[in-house]
């Protein structure tokens, strides 16, 4: 039986943590990237964790799992050093139909996180159906290789241009196939090769004529910019004053 790959939202979602070790540490820190409400039960804390607790970043009950903890979750990890305890959590989340990973037991979870190459709004995930961690592991650190920073550059530019394409676009058809010759260019082989006027000279082709790409002038527009690259410039009709 095959898993059902998805990305959840898990923005102001109530996760529920279980443990307090490095295991856990790691899944915390993950999950701290979602916007994710998180509490993490444990008797004992990592030093990581006790900071991002004095920073108001996660809640934390110092003491041992209890059935009643796991009531109005949306999420459970279980991330315990006790396979009783994480057995217990387990079926307490699967009678109350909760989402439950319980971390290197995957027979008693009912989804399975996968390896993740993450840049920017970029995201690969690898999983091999908790078969092999390890194997996923390495897939994952192969792949950071070839996904660099050019990525979340590119990502975001066409994050910005793509509500002004649909309003300047009227046939879906067109517009399309400009999303896609954009994601087919040499963009981004270009932007890894720190060639970005190249890069912008071939994303302007593609274009409708109305809208273009430049490089941000100087680093001041760079700080107004949250450091982002790129400027588009909506090009006025002739007739219209500058």
């Amino acid at each position: 039986m095959s898993h059902y790959p998805i990305a959840l939202n898990l923005d102001n979602k109530s996760i529920l943590v279980v443990g307090g070790g490095t295991v856990a540490e790691r899944k915390v820190g993950a999950l701290l990237e979602t916007g994710a409400d998180i509490t993490v039960v444990s008797p004992e804390l990592t030093p990581k964790l006790e900071e991002q607790k004095d920073q108001d970043l996660i809640s934390c009950e110092r003491k041992n799992y209890q059935t009643a903890d796991i009531e109005d979750e949306f999420l459970v990890i279980g991330a315990t050093n006790s396979p009783d305890v994480n057995k217990q959590i387990a079926e307490d989340a699967f009678a109350r139909n909760l989402l439950v990973n319980i971390v290197d037991q995957p027979e008693i979870s009912n989804f399975n996180v996968p390896a993740v190459v993450r840049e920017g709004a970029l995201c690969l995930s690898i999983s091999t159906g908790g078969k092999s961690p390890a194997l996923s592991g390495r897939i994952r650190r192969e792949l950071e290789e070839g996904f660099g920073v050019e990525y979340d550059h590119f990502l975001e530019l066409m994050g910005d241009l793509r509500g002004k394409i649909i309003a300047k676009v009227n046939k879906e058809r067109v517009r399309k196939q400009i999303f896609k010759d954009l994601a087919y260019s040499k963009a981004i082989k270009y932007m890894q090769e720190g060639s970005y006027q190249q890069a912008i000279e071939i994303i302007n082709n593609i274009l409708p004529s109305e809208i273009k790409v430049a490089l941000l002038d100087d680093q001041d527009d760079q700080d107004d910019q949250d450091d982002d690259k790129f400027k588009i410039i909506e090009v006025k009709e002739a007739n219209n004053e500058e």
